[in-house]
């Protein structure tokens, strides 16, 4: 698995997992538990991941709803 990115604002989390999922790619949201057990206080980050095979793709989508929503 390779890691998109790596946020606290699960706000854009979703909307990334929205944005590739209308692309066909899968994504798996890492230490979303982790996050919960510290308080929900949104101190430490959630990792965003997806297969190897999907990166290439999913970087370009993700970089083009960065410029989009920047």
């Amino acid at each position: 698995m390779v890691e998109l990115i790596q946020t606290n604002d699960i706000v854009l989390l979703s909307a990334l997992q929205a944005e590739l999922a209308a692309h066909g790619v899968e994504t798996v949201v890492l230490d979303t538990h982790t996050s919960i057990m510290e308080g929900s206080l949104g101190v430490l980050p959630r990792r965003l991941m997806v297969i190897d095979t999907d990166a290439f793709l999913a970087r370009r989508i993700v970089a083009a709803f960065q410029e989009d929503h920047a």
